[in-house]
């Protein structure tokens, strides 16, 4: 009740003040928020963001976090959750890779490559396809590099190294371009669950922050964009 307090007395002014404590991965805040950050502040001067960029899930409580942005399926019933957009996932390659060892034609042919790999449960033994006609399979992978973030993985890939599963929000800049080639665009993909989505999380509070408010509608804004 006094936090509480004390983020009503800073709000009436009607200017978001003080600090505010935001958490998400490493690879998706380094992709997706640290851009938008200069903009951000630029809109709200008196803020101070102090942004904690994590592959670890951080308890919001203990660590005084106002807002997490989580990838994939929420399980946390606690906090509050807005869905900031939908995420799918790609089997890219290189256009160098698949000169030098031929293109798979579906998803099967994938056991026979080089994948680059992820070291979470799913991602680094199997991936799983689902046709258009929603049809599912298993395909196991197998791979000489495993790495914990998306950004090296990516980067990986670009240089030839192998196949990799990657997100769109991640890789879209690179297959416009042609630095990488999505390998099954009929399909979907996943390691995971195919429903899969960027969360703004943050505490169950029957009082919104102003600090927290205006972060929430101005990613909202941004992602719509």
């Amino acid at each position: 009740e006094m936090q509480q307090a004390v983020h009503v007395a800073k709000d009436i002014s009607g200017e978001p003040k003080g600090t505010l404590r935001l958490t998400t991965s490493v690879s998706f805040g380094q992709k997706c928020i640290v851009p938008l950050l200069a903009d951000f502040q630029l809109t709200y001067p008196d803020l101070t963001v102090d942004l904690l960029l994590t592959d670890a899930i951080v308890d919001l409580f203990a660590e005084r976090i106002d807002v997490a942005i989580r990838l994939g399926l929420l399980a946390d019933s606690a906090l509050i959750a807005q869905r900031l957009m939908q995420t799918h996932y790609a089997v890219c390659a290189s256009p160098d890779y698949l000169k030098q060892h031929g293109q798979p034609q579906k998803p099967t042919d994938i056991a026979h490559h080089h994948c680059l790999l992820f070291p979470l449960e799913g991602f680094r033994s199997r991936w799983i396809f689902k046709d258009r006609h929603g049809t599912m399979s298993e395909v196991p992978v197998q791979g000489r590099t495993i790495i914990s973030n998306a950004i090296a993985l990516q980067q990986c890939a670009i240089a030839g190294m192998g196949l990799a599963l990657l997100p769109d929000w991640l890789v879209n800049e690179d297959l416009e371009a042609g630095r990488l080639l999505n390998l099954f665009p009929d399909d979907e993909v996943t390691a995971t669950a195919f429903n899969t989505a960027a969360w703004m999380v943050y505490p169950s509070r029957t009082y919104v922050p102003l600090k927290v408010r205006v972060l929430i509608e101005f990613l909202k804004a941004k992602f719509l964009n």
